[in-house]
């Protein structure tokens, strides 16, 4: 390992790590989330617009004050530490970088602020942005830098005051699609280096998904949901979830074979046998449409629907459907056109038993 990638090893620190319980409490809206992480971890922070991500964010980096709970990093309370004192490394979704200095002097003011020499802190500068492949443009302006190359530099700022956490604020978010993928595969690797705790916070799954070792998904100022990103894309218990990873989601109550998802409302039959509360989830792809009723059909689930929506849905249709069970429908546009789909269009839908996921609520 390089002395670029040493940081303080994680055991030689009691309580490696972050112990976090974010309290902020804004009156109309109120932040109670916990967070704990080990050296090397790179979580990710989820939800929907107003959930309460970049709140948590702000109050890790000490942007924010907590009206309660506690913040610990390697054992130290942060509590009351000013922002600029703590081991605290942020990429902000804009990057602000200072647009009077070059890349080089952008990524040296941390070890400059930190005591070290001008010579020094330019010296650790030059082997950051070697390491992230853009030692051509050290002397650059932030106006003359790409937008991936600012999001470089920026992460490079962070990581050169060698920080115990890293936030990373929607880091991707600036990107147009090509510089995008890049990027991402760029941050990947540079993450799976990092020895202390990184938090994402990002509205985009496929970036949470890449980059992230867990998923803490919040909604509302609470924690709904966390764990591998397989298992919450597997498992979703919230419908922002489900909508996040693309899946149709239910709760209902499993007799056996059968969940019945409200007291009159439709069945759904699965493959597992289960008893009590549940959740079912199947992928838009498992439901097939037809224009009338089917016969001979093997699949055990069918319902009555009406279209009630379209919407192009990367190289497929997607269809929304309203009736005896809510549910999207993906399709080809060729299979769309021969089914002369629009909204208002009665269907018959239906989904395979082992397509669908039923598990305890």
């Amino acid at each position: 390992m390089t002395d670029l990638q040493k940081t303080v090893a994680p055991e030689d620190v009691a309580g490696a790590g972050l112990d976090a319980r974010l309290v902020v409490d804004r009156g109309t809206f109120r932040l109670d989330v916990a967070l704990a992480a080990n050296p090397g971890d790179v979580v990710a922070l989820l939800g929907p617009n107003g959930a309460g991500k970049t709140t948590a964010l702000r109050a890790l980096a000490g942007l924010t004050p907590l009206d309660g709970g506690h913040l610990r990093l390697d054992g130290a309370g942060l509590d009351g530490t000013p922002p600029e004192s703590r081991p605290v490394g942020v990429v902000f979704q804009d990057y602000l970088l200072f647009p009077h200095l070059s890349a080089l002097d952008n990524v040296a003011f941390g070890p400059r602020c930190q005591g070290a020499t001008k010579a020094e802190a330019r010296t650790q500068a030059q082997a950051w942005l070697d390491r992230m492949g853009l030692t051509e443009h050290a002397g650059a302006k932030p106006r003359r830098l790409s937008g991936g190359q600012a999001q470089r530099v920026a992460l490079a700022r962070a990581l050169a005051t060698r920080p115990r956490l890293l936030l990373l604020d929607e880091p991707l978010a600036a990107l147009d699609a090509r510089t995008r993928l890049d990027v991402r595969a760029q941050l990947r690797r540079h993450l799976a280096e990092f020895e202390a705790v990184a938090v994402l916070v990002t509205h985009d799954p496929l970036d949470a998904m890449v980059l992230a070792d867990r998923l803490v998904v919040i909604e509302h100022g609470h924690v709904v949901q966390e764990g591998a990103p397989s298992d919450v894309a597997r498992r979703p218990r919230t419908d922002y979830i489900a909508q996040l990873v693309g899946l149709n989601l239910y709760r209902g109550n499993a007799d056996g074979h059968t969940v019945h998802i409200a007291d009159d409302g439709p069945a759904i039959t699965t493959t597992e046998d289960l008893t009590g509360p549940v959740f079912v989830a199947f992928p838009p792809s498992a439901v097939t449409l037809h224009r009338e009723r089917p016969t001979g059909s093997s699949a055990r689930n069918l319902w009555r629907c009406e279209v009630s929506g379209m919407e192009t849905h990367g190289d497929q249709i997607r269809a929304a459907l309203s009736g005896e069970l809510p549910l999207a429908a993906d399709l080809t546009t060729v299979a769309a056109a021969e089914l002369g789909l629009h909204p208002g269009v009665a269907v018959w839908a239906t989904v395979k038993a082992t397509q669908t996921h039923a598990y305890p609520a």
